[in-house]
């Protein structure tokens, strides 16, 4: 690396102030079929078009331009704990079947700008309908395995696919949760129908086939075998996919990613912030269902040259160490996975960690909600590796803020995602002037200065509308891009992300973020993890709830055992922010509801505690969780 690039303030400037240089730097990490003509066009703002002219190709960057160098090096490897199976692919066999799924997918009328929607568990077939979409220049939109039939619905109607590619079942836990009565029901409910439904059928639940629209995947597989089918070369303005953003109400909210910004993103990326190299291996613990799945597990890792491990499974069964044996079986370099999952292995038995051999392990990212420093702590000692934070959003697509180690190698700070990366001309914002804060610890919207670099959403599906005023126009007096988080940003330039703007509670006039509470409670020793949210009080307006999760809920059998806790908590949240910020009740729980991503359901803690609706759990881990606090509630 050239003593230009050594420092990472440099880079980063660069990055700003002559962006179409840098960027046309990047751009030499993938292959393209027709070098671009103009880096960025900003003539349109928000909206920002990169490498125009420039055409290329997501699957030839991500599988056939490796097959000179690396056919038999293992390029997916498809791991079920659920049903014990295990399948190394390399990348020539990669090759092989993502032809024979885009040949299954053209023998039904695909073809470039159409759309398939992917409603599927994490398996083999999963990723190699991902990478046909892309090959022959049609647009994938996955839905998370096992969302509910109505939410289901509501994005075929969006997407308009004109195949759909699923499966009979999904496991989870060991339990079998079938997929085709929720695509029937949907399938159902839509004024859109697909032209075809192509089923990879498990054998974990009956799935009857209707005539004429479905078609199982093992049979029409067997009559394209021998399949070729060349890639679709595209423009890089054309899009890859649509991904709709999770708590959506109302009409979906569709990312739409574009493909030349996006495979330069990652495969940038994968240089200067994961370090990575042809021939390692990368696991990522998130689903094909978030957008962590789309970049780090499917097409990040492929466009570097590496294996990635695909994981069907829970981090705990069938023991703790599950995730450990797979780092030592396939020599793992890069581990991406979540704070929420962090926690869960927490409460396990160390004793997982020391047995096996995990030495080929560089570095494990966190991303998905802010990383307390008790947890990071606690990871840190246990993997004696880096522990790097990052932070970014679906709408981004890789991320804001972490540490660019390929770049200069930086210290973490736990509890901050790290610095704002290359790219990203990432602002502190006062919410009600617009005007930017610039001194250290200042608190404000963090907010990005236009154009978002590439690999950021072109716009909302056939909603321009909406991106601009959803996005765009949210601070006053300026078109600035908002992640709806508040921030602060200390004297060397370490972001810390305080929560949600509309996870702001009002009590009694003061504006308080439920972060800063939650961060607070979880400080304390007995406490392993924590949420608090806004509850309507027609005194004060709101008043702040907590639900806590204790180290040793066997302590906390009697009443005044946990009425002793709960004071214990409110003179710390005294002490800490003040008497304003004290919650109303802590509640102690032995689950906090999640999604099966581990993305904690705030809203619908928020919903029982006003004792109305939760919604749509469909994509809740264990629905228990909800039920013992509603129970508690009364």
């Amino acid at each position: 690396m050239s003593d230009e690039h050594a420092n990472f303030a440099e880079f980063h400037r660069r990055s700003i102030e002559d962006r179409d240089a840098f960027w046309a730097e990047q751009a030499r990490l993938i292959e393209w079929q027709t070098p671009p003509q103009q880096i960025c066009d900003w003539s349109n703002p928000p909206f920002a078009r990169w490498f125009v002219g420039g055409t290329t190709n997501l699957c030839h960057n991500a599988v056939d331009r490796h097959l000179a160098e690396r056919a038999q090096q293992p390029a997916l490897i498809a791991v079920s704990s659920e049903t014990g199976s295990e399948r190394v692919y390399t990348y020539a066999e990669l090759h092989q079947e993502v032809q024979r799924m885009a040949a299954v997918l053209q023998s039904f009328g695909v073809q470039k700008g159409d759309r398939v929607l992917i409603y599927m568990p994490m398996i083999a077939e999963a990723a190699f309908a991902m990478l046909a979409c892309v090959r022959i220049g049609a647009l994938h939109s996955v839905v998370f395995g096992g969302f509910a039939s109505s939410s289901l619905a509501t994005r075929i109607e969006d997407a308009e696919p004109r195949v759909i590619v699923s499966a009979d079942a999904g496991s989870r836990g060991g339990k079998v949760v079938p997929y085709k009565p929720l695509l029937d029901e949907a399938l159902a409910l839509s004024s859109h129908k697909p032209e075809a439904v192509v089923l990879v059928d498990r054998g974990l639940a009956p799935a009857a086939l209707q005539s004429g629209r479905d078609h199982d995947w093992a049979a029409l597989r067997e009559q394209h075998l021998d399949a070729q089918v060349p890639c679709v070369w595209v423009e890089a303005t054309h899009p890859s996919y649509t991904l709709y953003t999770s708590g959506t109400t109302g009409r979906p909210k569709g990312v739409q990613r574009d493909t030349g910004g996006y495979a330069v993103a990652l495969a940038a990326s994968m240089r200067h912030i994961f370090m990575a190299e042809p021939g390692q291996t990368y696991f990522c613990t998130s689903d094909i269902g978030w957008v962590v799945g789309h970049s780090y597990i499917i097409y990040a890792p492929l466009l570097a040259g590496m294996a990635t491990v695909m994981y069907e499974g829970l981090p705990i069964r069938p023991d703790a160490g599950i995730w450990w044996s797979l780092v030592e079986k396939y020599r793992v370099t890069h581990m991406f996975s979540a704070p929420t999952a962090v926690r869960v292995l927490k409460k396990q038995d160390p004793e997982y960690l020391r047995k096996h051999d995990i030495s080929s392990l560089k570095a494990l990212w966190l991303a998905g909600e802010p990383l307390d420093e008790p947890t990071a702590n606690w990871i840190s000692d246990a993997l004696r590796i880096p522990i790097i934070d990052n932070y970014w959003q679906t709408e981004t697509g890789w991320p804001i803020l972490t540490l660019c180690n390929g770049v200069q190698p930086q210290p973490s700070r736990f509890g901050s995602p790290g610095k704002a990366v290359y790219g990203y001309n990432v602002k502190l914002i006062d919410e009600a002037t617009g005007e930017e804060l610039t001194e250290p610890n200042q608190k404000g919207v963090v907010a990005i200065e236009g154009p978002l670099p590439p690999g950021c959403l072109q716009t909302v599906w056939r909603d321009d509308a909406r991106f601009v005023e959803t996005y765009w126009k949210s601070i006053p007096n300026r078109l600035i891009y908002s992640t709806f988080d508040w921030g602060i940003r200390d004297a060397d330039g370490y972001y810390f992300i305080l929560g949600r703007t509309d996870d702001v509670i009002n009590v009694a006039g003061h504006r308080l973020g439920t972060r800063e509470i939650e961060e607070c409670i979880a400080g304390h020793p007995r406490i392993a993890e924590v949420a608090v949210v806004g509850v309507a009080d027609t005194l004060k307006g709101q008043s702040a709830m907590a639900f806590a999760v204790p180290r040793d809920a066997a302590g906390l059998q009697d009443e005044a055992a946990r009425q002793a806790l709960e004071a214990e908590i409110m003179k710390r949240v005294d002490a800490q922010l003040g008497a304003v910020a004290r919650p109303s009740r802590v509640l102690f729980v032995n689950l906090l509801p999640k999604t099966r991503s581990g993305k904690l359901l705030r809203r619908a803690l928020q919903a029982v505690a006003e004792r109305r609706d939760p919604g749509d759990l469909t994509t809740m881990e264990d629905p228990a969780a909800l039920r013992e606090i509603q129970a508690q509630l009364g």
